[in-house]
């Protein structure tokens, strides 16, 4: 039995210079033509049409700006399609994004009850869920604190354990996953299979292709709006790797409004340079890569560092590199510009593609004060000149990395 069936779903957004903030406004703009020269129409989602069955697990996967947060929120009931229909058969749970979904005032324990009421669910019910709930989320000793005092990571565990203890029968989770530590990430993810195999439906949204494998038997590649590639998940992520990616070595924003980034601080640009400190999106293997961010603190009063992520194409994080140097340690940061740099060392990296996530963040605190994913992208490849790693090897080697490691070999007769 389908449990959902998406028949011809397209979503339209107007785009432009003008902003009708009523219906006295947008007839003003239609009478001085601002709208109809302005104003353009963006489909963000064009003719999608899928169904997913019982307890099927489906993994969405697509390019940032592709149309799956929109599609999740569609299914959600959060955003109404332009076009066609979505027929849901059961209750959804909605783990979408940081910030939706709870009462700010009110406290962890309330919100738990106040979800439970949404979906339905009697308070006897709710009461023999809480502990578990609670356990799972690790944040006993804040439970009864206003969500808003919460950090994000917190924010998500609670979210995340009520989305997936209260039982809907259908589970939608977005990228969230990816603020919590890597430890609570397997955790969901290991709920999230457990939940399949009781015969509810996950539809969960990820750049990470190793979690999309690892849970879902059927994946939908989403480019541009509409359907690239649906099936197997073998076989679309097989797709995705071959056809989708496109380098990116550079990103940046002009208008401060549209920048990663809140109150505090705010991202200006992203790029990979080589040793020249030249603009590049491929490497030779024996040369370091550098990843320039340049970024404005708009506040002053908290403690600020900054940090890169490195992901093959599968989403497997390579590591962590955040800025521990002296200059900015256990220090605020004062109102101004600022340019940081983190140098990838030559013979690392193995051959291959890579892509970098970077982050503002509070060392102390975990607030995150600008965040993007996938933001640049570059590619590694070793010439086979005999001073690699490789050394004059030229078939196929493993590993995600290829350090130039000392060896050292004695000969006895």
């Amino acid at each position: 039995m389908k449990t959902i069936k998406v028949e011809g779903l397209s979503k339209r957004y107007r785009i432009g210079k003008t902003r009708a903030n009523s219906v006295r406004d947008t007839l003003a703009g239609f009478l001085r033509r601002e709208i109809s020269l302005e104003d353009r129409d963006l489909w963000v989602l064009n003719d999608i049409s899928f169904d997913v069955a019982d307890g099927e697990t489906l993994g969405i996967i697509g390019h940032n700006g592709a149309g799956k947060s929109t599609l999740l929120k569609i299914l959600s009931r959060i955003t109404r399609p332009t076009k066609g229909k979505a027929t849901i058969r059961g209750r959804v749970g909605s783990l979408l994004e940081v910030g939706t979904g709870f009462h700010s005032e009110l406290t962890g324990r309330e919100n738990i009850f106040l979800s439970g009421a949404i979906l339905g669910m009697k308070r006897a019910e709710i009461s023999s869920k809480f502990d578990e709930i609670v356990a799972f989320s690790e944040i006993e000793e804040f439970l009864d604190t206003p969500v808003k005092h919460y950090s994000s990571g917190m924010y998500m565990r609670l979210a995340f354990s009520v989305a997936a203890h209260l039982e809907p029968e259908i589970l939608i989770v977005d990228e969230v996953l990816a603020v919590g530590d890597t430890s609570f990430q397997k955790k969901c993810l290991g709920k999230m299979q457990d939940i399949s195999k009781g015969g509810r439906t996950v539809l969960f949204v990820s750049h990470n292709l190793h979690s999309v494998s690892r849970l879902c038997k059927k994946a939908l590649w989403i480019e541009k709006g509409a359907i690239k590639n649906i099936g197997p998940t073998s076989e679309v992520v097989s797709d995705y790797l071959s056809k989708g990616l496109n380098f990116v070595p550079e990103r940046s924003w002009d208008r401060p409004d549209e920048a990663p980034g809140g109150e505090h601080a705010r991202l200006r640009s992203v790029r990979c340079l080589d040793d020249d400190g030249k603009i590049a999106s491929t490497f030779d293997i024996r040369r370091p890569v550098m990843i320039e961010l340049e970024y404005d603190v708009i506040k002053e009063g908290k403690q600020f560092s900054t940090t890169a992520h490195l992901y093959d194409p599968e989403g497997f994080c390579l590591f962590a590199a955040n800025d521990v140097g002296p200059t900015w340690q256990h220090r605020q940061r004062p109102i101004g510009s600022y340019r940081s740099v983190v140098t990838i060392p030559g013979n690392l990296l193995a051959e291959g593609t890579f892509f970098v996530t970077v982050m503002g963040f509070g060392p102390i605190t975990h607030e995150t004060f600008f965040e993007a994913k996938d933001v640049v992208s570059f590619s590694v490849y070793d010439p086979i000149q005999g001073d690699s790693a490789r050394g004059d090897f030229g078939g196929p080697m493993i590993g995600l990395v290829r350090p130039m490691l000392q060896w050292k070999t004695d000969y006895f007769e």
